[in-house]
């Protein structure tokens, strides 16, 4: 148990157990006096308890979960974070807290928006900033956002030209993704709401026709049809699923 509770006082345990059970962190329960366990590494008293031990955080009330957060993680308190969004078929995706980068990963789709909202849970207060980039993952991957957090939900709409580093003429690796996330969440951007970015434009001709090419590279052998191309284009659908539609209703 990395977390034990030292306290007399009622009502700083009810808030504490509450918290903990909510964010599922195990914990120990301690009377002020008794021995605490060589690999507890934070304590959680009240302002009234007199409890010594090198790491404390005093519950006032439930907004100590983000102090405890920090002790277990090693992070400092940042006064602005940002989590930034490079859209793509794997987008990068960057924590900037403060000017200081401290997390990168990759998502495994535009639609994997899980790890976003983890995030948003273990930095309160952070905000989303998106790459301008990418239509249509990008479309794909606010609809899935705003299905979880609302299409009020505001965020930061970044000009990411230039975000993506050119390494020896290659472009698009996943090292690469993540360097452009970390450079949109550097710069500044627009807010709006996810609502408001969801106003897609009908796809042009040529759009549609690029989306049936990329299909018959995909594939190797498969055009879908200009009705499923147009659903990508929307965001509906990734390519991948056009082209299995497209083959179940060849069978």
């Amino acid at each position: 148990m990395r977390v034990a509770i030292v306290t007399t006082d009622p009502r700083v345990y009810y808030r504490a157990t509450k918290v903990l059970k909510e964010y599922r962190i195990p914990f120990l329960s301690l009377r002020v006096g008794e021995r605490i366990p060589y690999d507890v590494e934070v304590i959680l008293t009240g302002e009234r308890d007199k409890v010594e031990f090198p790491v404390k955080v005093i519950v006032r009330d439930e907004n100590f979960i983000d102090e405890l957060l920090a002790r277990l993680e090693g992070r400092e308190r940042f006064r602005k974070v940002f989590i930034a969004i490079d859209p793509g078929e794997r987008p990068g995706l960057s924590v900037v807290a403060d000017g200081k980068v401290v997390e990168v990963h990759q998502l495994k789709s535009p639609r994997d928006v899980e790890p976003v909202l983890s995030l948003l849970e273990k930095y309160p207060g952070a905000r989303i900033k998106v790459g301008h980039g990418a239509k249509r993952q990008r479309v794909m991957m606010l609809k899935a956002l705003g299905r979880l957090l609302g299409y009020d939900y505001p965020i930061i709409v970044v000009n990411e030209t230039g975000t993506t580093p050119k390494v020896g003429g290659v472009e698009g690796s996943a090292v690469l993704d993540i360097v452009a996330s970390i450079n949109i969440g550097l710069r500044p951007g627009r807010e709006v709401t996810i609502g408001e970015l969801l106003e897609v434009k009908e796809p042009t001709k040529r759009e549609i026709e690029d989306i049936k090419r990329r299909s018959r590279e995909l594939s190797g052998n498969i055009t879908i049809t200009s009705r499923l191309a147009r659903e990508v284009a929307l965001g509906n659908l990734t390519l991948e699923e056009a082209i299995e539609l497209h083959r179940r209703r060849l069978r």
